[in-house]
């Protein structure tokens, strides 16, 4: 099989060869409008929707700051040009302005810091369609890969079909820095700096078909609606106030911007040697002359007019992050536990801890999650099954996970009355269980991995029609109806018919 892309025209002969061999029918396919001719009138004279945005930078900060900690630069940055862009959309109406510059945003930062959340929270403030890509997963035409046209037909698709609304959207695109060249002319490289061509005309202002032309799905119904009225409704999104922001670890690139300020020092350029990080921290100092060194076009570069560096978060942040009232941390676990109607508190010390053992993982606040997870694994499995219905977790639980378990377990009231309980509330049907009968319940249920109360419900299920027939809704368990339900049942119904018929 040739590597090469398949030919649009080659497509439409065999679909059309295909479809005549099926439908016994001229299939004729509407041919791709060139350069310049009209599309679909009725998409170009549409009215450009109503834009209400009148947010202000310093409100959108403020919102920032209830959910994210530290990154005050960042916020700052992203508040401001964000707010900005938004509300600049409302006087394109008013005033056509010429050689339109957009506010898109590159954010670097190590992992775990926060990118990906902050912008999140922003779209979802904002209340506008935003897509999440991966760069790594996209190509340039011609290669293996994704087109990155499709991050604007994603943006149609979150705004429900709505073309208008997704042109006011943000696309957001991770891993950024993997499409860097590293000065290679072969090989992947290639590849990388044709991502970066590709994302050029995007990032500025073009126009994209909503149907793919490599997308055979889309040819099948453009020739079928040709067949039925004639022609093929041209739809395209325009990307001229689409918001785009790029982020990236970009790993070694404190190296290119030390070796910088450290030359510009020892060559007494006063300027640039005044500022030096306190921290250790050089990603602050990145200039559009460190971007390009690193690999990126500087074409590329000029349409991310923005740069927002990112903090690598201390223990401290760590620790703040889990206090935060909004934490998603906490909030997540306490979901989870919730789901078995279990209330989970933590205290500021397990906090702490758990907060020193992430920040060694070197992942920032995805490692919170991790050490959050090894810990309470074995309690999220367990207490579900027991009367245990609240848990804070101390000290004590995150150095010795295991010995409180058993502990909290022990001293947990014993599931006495969860099945009588349940068959009652559920069939209206009154078991009493003798204690023989509880332990036996008790070890099937163990050895099954089950609560007793679950294991009880599966064993007496057919009694619900059973005790109908003898006419009887109460029933004295015993540890033989629990080992053998059926028999004990069928001896039952005998036995009452036996009677019955004796009378």
């Amino acid at each position: 099989m040739s590597g090469n892309p398949p030919n649009l025209g080659d497509i439409q002969k065999d679909l059309k060869e295909f479809l005549a061999q099926k439908y016994g029918a001229d299939v004729q396919f509407a041919q791709p409008e060139q350069e310049g001719s009209s599309t679909d009138p009725s998409a170009e004279e549409a009215p450009l929707p109503e834009i209400l945005f009148n947010m202000k930078p310093e409100e959108l900060e403020a919102y920032l700051n209830e959910y994210v900690i530290r990154q005050d630069e960042a916020k700052e940055i992203l508040a401001t040009k964000v707010c900005t862009h938004f509300n600049r959309i409302k006087l394109q109406e008013e005033e056509e302005s010429v050689g339109n510059i957009k506010n898109n945003i590159i954010l670097i930062g190590p992992t775990g810091v926060g990118k990906t959340y902050i912008i999140k929270l922003i779209a979802q403030k904002i209340g506008v369609p935003f897509v999440k890509g991966d760069a790594t997963k996209f190509s340039e035409t011609g290669y293996v890969g994704g087109d990155v046209d499709d991050l604007v037909r994603s943006l149609v698709h979150e705004a429900e079909g709505n073309i208008h609304l997704a042109q006011y959207g943000i696309i957001y695109i991770d891993e950024i820095d993997k499409i860097a060249s590293s000065g290679s002319s072969i090989g992947p490289d290639v590849s990388r700096t044709g991502v970066q061509r590709a994302l050029l005309k995007l990032m500025e202002e073009t126009e994209v078909e909503l149907q793919a032309p490599h997308d055979l799905a889309s040819q099948m119904e453009n020739a079928l609606q040709f067949q039925k009225s004639g022609k093929v409704e041209r739809k395209r999104i325009n990307t001229r106030n689409i918001l785009f922001i790029v982020s990236g670890a970009f790993a070694n690139l404190d190296e290119t911007i030390k070796k910088r300020m450290t030359r510009h020092a020892m060559g007494f350029i006063q300027e640039e040697s005044q500022e030096r990080p306190e921290d250790d921290e050089w990603l602050p100092f990145v200039t559009a002359e460190d971007l390009i060194e690193y690999g990126f076009e500087s074409e590329f570069v000029g349409r991310l007019p923005i740069t927002a560096a990112l903090h690598t978060l201390s223990v401290d942040d760590l620790f703040q992050i889990l206090v935060n009232r909004n934490s998603p941390v906490i909030i997540a676990k306490k979901r989870d536990f919730k789901a078995y109607d279990i209330d989970i508190e933590f205290d500021d010390e397990a906090l702490r801890l758990i907060a020193e053992r992430a920040h060694k993982s070197k992942t920032g606040a995805r490692g919170l999650i991790g050490v959050m997870e090894k810990i309470l694994i074995k309690f999220e499995k367990k207490l579900p099954s027991s009367t245990v219905k609240s848990l804070t977790v101390t000290r004590s639980v995150v150095e010795n996970p295991v010995e409180e378990l058993t502990r909290i377990l022990a001293e947990a009231p014993p599931l006495i009355h969860e099945l009588e309980e349940r068959f009652q509330e559920e069939h209206d049907i009154v078991l009493t269980l003798d204690d023989d009968a509880r332990t036996t319940l008790a070890e099937m249920a163990e050895e099954q991995n089950k609560s007793p109360a679950d294991l009880g419900m599966e064993l007496f299920r057919d009694y619900v029609h059973g005790l109908k027939l003898v006419q009887t809704r109460e029933l004295k368990i015993t540890a033989e109806a629990i080992r053998n339900p059926g028999e004990y049942l069928d001896t039952l119904i005998k036995k009452f018919y036996e009677k019955t018929a004796a009378k």
